[in-house]
């Protein structure tokens, strides 16, 4: 589990193809610093597991799925990306509950500066709409965030200097792609609510929403 508090902008530093996967190298000391094989990183809000930690970079691989619903399968070499390390129990949880099961991509569709904040508006897939509300949680690039508009196919968020500065989301341009989770406590009501407001058939086998993913479930 992440809180969506970017710990640290690491750099990819080699990207290796492979048969329906990828191997992605990312430089970042302090997350590394105390990083072993098997333990969970976030990489712009997806979660991998480290097979290899050497000079301030780790390596994970990257399954078919999680290439095929997140932006890592454009990343390339050189590129920043937010990294976080899994929380630690009796920590502060200063965002929110994250998995790193990236539910989809977004597309940065406008910036609008302000003094003290942006106003960043995201488009999303309309299947993850029922799941944003104004003033709840989501994550972008792996980035706690609060919903501050949102209609059926796109919301807002006011980003403050400190994620402007510290994370990758400073740097996104209009039509850039960012991973989305929404919030997961969202997806569980729903769950539960179905079978009692839908009638017969509903909440069937696998009626779970949308399909998220981590590397860590293709293992």
């Amino acid at each position: 589990m992440f809180t969506g508090i970017v710990e640290e902008r690491g750099e990819v530093v080699a990207v290796e193809q492979l048969p329906d996967a990828a191997r992605l190298t990312v430089a970042g000391p302090l997350v590394t610093s105390d990083a072993r094989h098997g333990d969970s990183i976030a990489v712009n809000g997806v979660c991998l597991t480290v097979v290899e930690v050497s000079g301030g970079a780790f390596t994970a691989d990257v399954m078919r799925e999680t290439l095929r619903r997140s932006s890592l399968d454009k990343v390339a070499v050189g590129d920043q990306v937010n990294l976080e390390r899994a929380a630690a129990v009796g920590q502060r949880l200063g965002g929110h509950i994250v998995q790193g099961h990236v539910d989809g991509t977004g597309v940065i569709l406008s910036r609008e500066p302000a003094p003290h904040w942006e106003i960043v508006r995201i488009g999303m897939p309309v299947n993850l709409a029922r799941y944003v509300v104004e003033k709840g949680s989501i994550a972008v690039d792996g980035v706690s965030l609060t919903v501050v508009e949102v209609t059926d196919d796109e919301f807002t968020v006011s980003l403050i200097p400190t994620t402007l500065e510290l994370t990758t989301l400073g740097q996104r341009q209009q039509g850039d792609l960012v991973n989305l989770e929404v919030d997961v406590l969202a997806k569980y009501v729903e769950r539960l609510a179905v079978p009692h407001l839908s009638g017969p058939g509903a909440g069937r086998s696998g009626d779970n929403g949308p399909g998220s993913v981590s590397s860590e479930e293709a293992r």
